[in-house]
């Protein structure tokens, strides 16, 4: 009887164990690609000086790429010079390295302003990884040590025309599909089969849309499962199964840069660029194609390249002019502070984690009726800033594993967010 009472307590606790685990962040944005965590318990006020520091390495090398973290590990791209792009592999307990591979070199080295550096977010999906190097160098690899099982160049393949920054796209996973946009006249987007990189449909976006800075999203609306990316000169929306061109909406597409990644809820896609400001579309079936209805357009709202997330039915995301919560179905801002001044940020467990372009970072209620702050720090040793190497710290901060990481060109550091 013991024995099997024991059995039963046994079995409870491995249940208990395996629902309490921490969600990891496989890929640009978290598990949905929404900015949002799944992790719950985690610190809900930060002490004077912020949460403990775990560790802090000072030697990954160049570049705004955003981690990624799975299975105790995280993946990020880096460079060297302009002529050495890599991913590299850290041990998540102690920031030691695993392993670093080659991808390519860094695209677009004579841009102006300069920004030249890696940029895109591994996505992890099972044992592989995917890249995209901002020279255009697509690569799956394993993730146990790093090893190349296929690639290929978005530029020679598919004549792919990236933007004056390079390319920036993190690859989507989708199934059994890699989709990235090379840009141009014969290939904007494409689907390749993730375990070999044979293509399975090209789209040609009508006007030869040029890739920009943004990441694809899956949108479910209007009767079509669709794939939809914020290029040049606006948001597009494609066919998921045969890569059909299916809508455009340009009213957020005339910005110098069209960074941010696309919020989608239901049917209704929210994009905003800086300078521009941001609408909302509402997709539609219309014949046997699907139409996009401008809801609004305001300058006022999130436009930063920093992103947006959606909590509870309202945005929030910056400008130059700060934090800004506004209702996602209406525009309306609810309120807007200076806090941190523009940032990059993700939600986590009723919370927003903000990483200031100016290093500093803060943790802020989800609230729609005031911005309330919960905690701030400013990052220990952060590496210099000046044009012709890197501006700002434009990498995006992730939660896993109750961790909090954050880097700034060759600096990552690694923080303990967990309740007590």
């Amino acid at each position: 009887m013991v024995s099997r009472y024991f059995a039963l307590a046994l079995l409870a606790a491995v249940v208990i164990t395996h629902s309490v685990s921490a969600a990891d962040w496989p890929q640009w944005r978290g598990p949905l690609r929404d900015g949002t965590s799944q992790e719950t318990g985690l610190l809900d006020h930060w002490p004077d000086g912020g949460p403990r520091l775990v560790w802090q390495i000072d030697d990954v090398g160049d570049g705004y790429s955003t981690p990624s973290a799975v299975g105790g590990r995280l993946y990020v791209l880096t460079n060297e010079g302009v002529e050495d792009e890599f991913v590299r592999a850290y041990a998540a307990a102690d920031g030691s390295e695993i392993w670093t591979t080659r991808i390519g070199k860094v695209g677009n080295p004579d841009q102006q302003p300069p920004y030249a550096a890696s940029r895109s977010t591994p996505t992890v999906d099972g044992d592989r990884l995917y890249v995209l190097s901002s020279d255009g160098d697509i690569a799956c690899l394993a993730v146990d040590d790093g090893e190349i099982v296929w690639t290929k160049n978005v530029r020679t393949e598919f004549g792919g025309k990236p933007g004056t920054w390079a390319y920036s796209e993190s690859p989507l996973v989708d199934g059994d599909v890699v989709i990235c946009s090379p840009g141009g006249a014969d290939a904007t987007m494409v689907a390749l089969d993730k375990q070999n990189g044979n293509v399975i449909w090209k789209c040609a976006v009508p006007e030869a849309d040029d890739a920009a800075y943004s990441s694809t999203i899956v949108v479910d609306a209007a009767g079509r499962k669709q794939y939809v990316q914020f290029l040049s000169k606006g948001v597009v929306g494609v066919d998921a199964k045969t890569g059909e061109f299916l809508w455009r909406y340009d009213g957020t597409g005339r910005g110098p840069a069209n960074c941010p990644t696309p919020v989608a809820h239901a049917n209704l896609v929210y994009s905003g660029a800086g300078r521009v400001g941001g609408g909302l579309v509402a997709l539609k079936p219309s014949g046997d194609g699907v139409a996009a209805e401008e809801m609004y357009m305001e300058r006022g709202l999130p436009n930063s390249l920093g992103g947006a997330v959606l909590v509870n039915g309202h945005l929030y995301g910056t400008s130059q002019g700060g934090l800004i919560c506004a209702d996602f179905e209406s525009g309306k801002v609810q309120w807007q502070d200076q806090c941190i001044g523009q940032a990059s940020l993700c939600a986590a467990d009723g919370r927003l984690i903000l990483h200031g372009f100016n290093n500093d970072v803060a943790l802020v209620e989800v609230s729609p009726e005031e911005y309330r702050e919960l905690g701030r720090f400013s990052l220990p040793d952060p590496p210099e800033h000046t044009r012709g190497r890197m501006e700002g710290a434009w990498a995006y901060p992730i939660v896993a594993d109750g961790r909090l990481y954050i880097r700034d060109t060759d600096t990552i550091w690694c923080y303990d967010v967990r309740g007590r």
